[in-house]
């Protein structure tokens, strides 16, 4: 049996773990990083420490195996990841002017954080993201995840998923979402519902 139940601060560290275990277009990416929290620190920790209101774990008896992670307001919550979490990221790594490896594009990243256009923001002014272990895959969670997330927040939302991620595209399309917008150079496509 699979419980979805909000998100409390004692999950952190598992936002940290599914992130990377899922964050090499849906599988695992601990190969790539030499520090295993870098990817957490961009896509994952800020939204369990900023935005818990909107975030829900997925627990089975194996523990938290996935997340449905985002903010109800996208630019409010920018801007409190620019007051508040940045700046001690900034403090600990380096900016990387050309990075070259998966640790100097997320350090680019904390560095450089990409703020979604507000022609996309003001639309769908939610956002959020969504990662389950292979173990939940295929059980229909991510359809239930999205429900109760929208259901908490209540507004149009998007997300954006990687080009090289085939299998979130398609479930997303099947879900309802409608693309938005491609962003070819990051191959990355935008979705709104």
């Amino acid at each position: 049996m699979v419980e979805l139940r909000p998100y409390r601060q004692s999950d952190l560290d598992k936002l940290y773990d599914i992130c990377l275990a899922t964050g090499d277009a849906g599988a695992d990416a601990a190969h790539l990083y030499s520090d295993p929290r870098l990817l957490g620190h961009v896509y994952a920790a800020p939204y369990g420490v900023l935005a818990p209101e909107a975030a829900f774990v997925a627990e089975d008896e194996s523990g938290v195996g996935g997340y449905i992670l985002g903010a109800r307001d996208t630019e409010a919550f920018e801007d409190a990841c620019e007051a508040r979490w940045w700046p001690a990221l900034r403090a600990r790594y380096p900016d990387s002017a050309s990075p070259a490896t998966p640790d100097e594009r997320m350090q680019r990243l904390i560095h450089h954080p990409p703020r979604m256009p507000r022609r996309i923001a003001e639309a769908h002014p939610a956002h959020l993201h969504i990662d389950l272990l292979p173990r939940l895959q295929g059980r229909g969670l991510g359809k239930r995840m999205i429900d109760a997330w929208r259901e908490a927040v209540r507004v149009p939302a998007h997300l954006a998923v990687g080009g090289r991620n085939p299998r979130a595209v398609r479930f997303y399309r099947a879900y309802g979402f409608h693309e938005i917008e491609r962003f070819d150079a990051f191959d990355v496509i935008v979705f709104g519902i």
